[in-house]
């Protein structure tokens, strides 16, 4: 858990409205906010500490285990992996689907890397392979010196209002921001942005 607090991080997953569970490099859940819950139906306190294979339950499209403890998919975030499809389990057995994208924070103070997975609903894949890889998100090079302010914001745990007050415009201007950003970037939400935006150094000021 180091990592996330030292990354600035833990604020904005805490809230995020997407859901979001980190593993440690033993597999097991260290962290998993309240959307998460929602989604899946898992308390923090049900979840942390289980192994992440436990608590998904993950299946391909084709109905075989895709979570287990030798996970692939965390060992391919680890060297930067797109958002993908993922048939899984809630607590009371039902069968969902949802979308992950990775987040990877590097070791820190002797800890070993920490792998964060954003998750939300979507709609199964038509595709018949397991696991479905979007693109990974565009270069971040396009994005105004406002933009990168509002990014920033946004990974400081600021909301829309909060960020509107900082910035002295109004919130309609910064949703504007936020939409744009998202768009050049490629995801699907703030939290998204700022998962990437971290993986890229791009909050360094």
């Amino acid at each position: 858990m180091k990592q996330l607090q030292d990354s600035g991080l833990n604020k904005a997953l805490s809230e995020a409205g997407d859901g979001v569970l980190a593993v440690s490099p033993d597999r097991r859940v260290v962290f998993w906010n309240r959307a998460a819950e929602r989604l899946l139906g898992y308390a923090p306190g049900e979840a942390i500490g289980r192994h992440a294979c436990e608590v998904l339950e993950g299946r391909q499209l084709e109905g075989r285990d895709a979570c287990r403890p030798e996970c692939q998919v965390l060992a391919a975030a680890e060297e930067g992996l797109g958002s993908f499809d993922l048939p899984a389990r809630t607590k009371w057995g039902e069968s969902v689907t949802i979308n992950m994208s990775t987040l990877t924070l590097p070791p820190r103070n002797g800890e070993g890397p920490l792998v964060i997975h954003l998750f939300r609903d979507a709609v199964p894949a038509k595709s018949s392979s397991s696991v479905e890889h979007d693109d990974l998100p565009g270069a971040p090079s396009s994005l105004t010196p406002r933009e990168l302010e509002v990014l920033r914001l946004l990974a400081a745990g600021a909301n829309t209002r909060v960020a509107s007050e900082r910035l002295g415009v109004s919130p309609a201007t910064v949703r504007n921001h936020v939409q744009n950003l998202l768009g050049k970037l490629g995801v699907h939400s703030r939290l998204e942005a700022v998962a990437y935006a971290t993986r890229r150094g791009l909050l360094t000021a």
